[in-house]
């Protein structure tokens, strides 16, 4: 289970809301709709960034055994699995 992609989850979230928002607001699109628009893209995308993310932390570490990631025999892992 990839523990660390789930704290990054809230940081890329708020990151990519508050970004598409201030685009939205600095091209004088002002309402609600940039702000569900903001919103729902970094509900959509904040896992998925947040994965990769994880990934490359993890990939750089010089104290992290990347190559156990590829011995997990499925995607989803089981929530009472180790960190991989």
């Amino acid at each position: 289970m990839d523990r660390l992609s789930i704290l990054l989850t809230l940081m890329t979230g708020a990151v990519i809301t508050g970004g598409l928002v201030i685009l939205f607001f600095s091209m004088g699109w002002y309402g609600w709709t940039p702000i569900a628009i903001g919103a729902g893209a970094g509900i959509l995308l904040s896992w998925p960034a947040a994965y990769l993310i994880s990934r490359r932390i993890k990939r750089t570490d010089p104290q992290w055994d990347e190559t156990r990631v590829e011995r997990v025999p499925t995607t989803i892992p089981k929530p009472d699995a180790p960190e991989v």
